[in-house]
């Protein structure tokens, strides 16, 4: 299940780049920081995976 749950952190980074980018694009701050926060959002359960994966060690 781990490296699902990475592929999953992996898509919703994307998605959250792909976001900003819009936001920016059609110059609306609000989509733009939703993006941003995917983006954020993802890292952090990202971290989250790595710590896990450490402890199995």
């Amino acid at each position: 299940m781990g490296t699902e749950d990475k592929l999953r952190n992996i898509a919703e980074k994307a998605h959250g780049k792909a976001k900003e980018a819009a936001g920016k694009a059609i110059d609306d701050p609000v989509v733009a920081a939703e993006g941003k926060g995917k983006q954020i959002k993802s890292d952090l359960k990202q971290a989250g995976e790595k710590i896990k994966d450490a402890g199995k060690d």
